[in-house]
């Protein structure tokens, strides 16, 4: 039976970063990936933080399947016929290079990336789906079972990068099953659209790109968001909702998709697009109270597969390579040590994830998933306030303005009374501080 220093479950973003650090730090790696290729099976928005994959490839911009860079960063809150722009940012310093984010389509980088993995070093298998963690005689993970024939390897150490759902680690009971509560389902279309068409209703020019984050009523009192990325040919719009609102709903989540299409603001940018793709993934928006143990005996977890993901500034494939590298750098540097893959040992990887950004900005937003559960109307009534109120003052019927100001304000009471508006504003602050 073969074995490996280390396993890695997955070719996403965390995975691929974990295998290619590990492969460049001289260990032997096998990495596993149930689709027909990396990328196949895996749906992201998609952003790429620069920042995160240059410290792991520095020079990644010279051969990186890379769409747009983004110069723009639009909020729309959405009514059911009305938009109102929380705010529009566009720098000229965002358009010099080296870029800071830009859009992908995940098939194209992930095998990219892949191919970077390969030619690290390590082993990188296809179509292998793995079933269940191979045990030890102290209950150590010591390896994997694969559906392939004699399909059981071994391996010092196995890193679970294999996305949301997270299954193999509730299998093996090293963590609990994963809550409806803490997870979103999400919808994409990638729409084509030619080149200067999008140059022209995005008013950008060369690599330029915008990103559009959208909240709101398209939700449907939901729990959710929706957004429109610009890529080079196409477009890629999409929507996703806790997945514990989705179960009290009759509306599917193609049916919140074309409502998103249609809306007003969102209708004029696709009209006349050509759909190229439909995905449907998880996406794990618990935040740091929903984190499960990370690491054990010859075990460590990362990326979507341990919740890395924050919703509220819609990050996450820089959460899952950054806990990728980390993982990597932790048993890359245990082994040069001499020391073994243990529990004791392999706390320094979560040490790691407690001095970085990951923990940091995770552990600032902790109380914001149990503060738009427990009161969905900040994502309907608060919008559909703003843009009455929008709508009111700009209307010009010989009304004065005060007395317009004064109806804003009685509506907005109606909806909400006065403690209830000071209660969310201090929920909000509570939240966000």
């Amino acid at each position: 039976m073969e074995k490996f220093d280390v396993i890695v479950v997955g070719a996403g973003p965390s995975g691929n970063a974990a295998a290619y650090t590990l492969a460049k730090g001289g260990l032997k790696v096998l990495q596993l990936e149930r689709g027909e290729s990396p990328g196949t099976k895996n749906v992201q928005g998609a952003i790429l933080y620069a920042d995160a994959l240059e410290r792991i490839i520095p020079d990644f911009r010279d051969s990186a399947p890379l769409e747009r860079h983004v110069a723009e960063q639009r909020m729309w809150l959405l009514d059911e016929n009305q938009s109102c722009t929380g705010a529009t940012y566009r720098d000229a310093r965002f358009s010099q290079e080296p870029y800071n984010r830009y859009t992908i389509l995940r098939a194209r980088f992930d095998r990219w990336f892949s191919e970077k993995v390969k030619a690290a070093g390590a082993l990188v298998i296809c179509e292998t789906t793995v079933k269940e963690l191979l045990r030890g005689d102290q209950g150590e993970v010591i390896g994997v079972r694969t559906e392939r024939a004699e399909g059981d390897i071994l391996a010092d150490c196995v890193i679970l990068a294999d996305g949301a759902n997270a299954l193999l680690g509730e299998r093996a009971r090293l963590r609990p099953k994963v809550r409806a509560d803490d997870m979103a389902l999400a919808v994409k279309e990638v729409l084509f659209l030619p080149k200067e068409t999008i140059e022209a209703r995005f008013n950008i020019a060369g690599t330029q790109g915008v990103v559009i984050e959208i909240a709101g009523n398209i939700t449907h009192g939901m729990v959710g968001t929706g957004f429109l990325y610009t890529n080079k040919d196409s477009v890629s719009v999409g929507i996703g909702c806790m997945l514990s609102d989705m179960k009290k709903q009759s509306l599917t989540p193609y049916q919140l998709l074309e409502g998103l299409k249609q809306h007003p603001s969102v209708k004029p940018l696709i009209e006349g697009a050509e759909m190229k793709e439909y995905s449907a993934h998880l996406i794990p928006e618990g935040g740091y109270k929903a984190l499960p143990q990370l690491y054990g005996d010859g075990w460590m977890v990362v990326g979507d597969s341990a919740g890395f993901v924050n919703a509220v500034h819609r990050e996450g494939s820089n959460l899952a390579m950054t806990s990728g590298r980390f993982a990597a750098e932790t048993l890359i540097e245990l082994q040069q040590a001499g020391k073994p893959f243990t529990s004791g040992n392999l706390a320094a990887y979560k040490a790691r994830l407690d001095g970085s950004f990951v923990m940091a900005d995770l552990k600032k937003y902790e109380e914001v998933p149990a503060l738009l559960h427990d009161n969905p109307h900040i994502l309907g009534t608060y919008p559909r306030v703003l843009g009455d109120a929008a709508r009111a003052i700009l209307t010009v019927d010989g009304q004065p303005k005060r007395d317009k100001q004064k109806q804003v304000l009685a509506e907005l009471k109606g909806k909400r009374s006065l403690l209830g508006l000071l209660g969310d504003a201090y929920k909000f602050w509570r939240a966000f501080r």
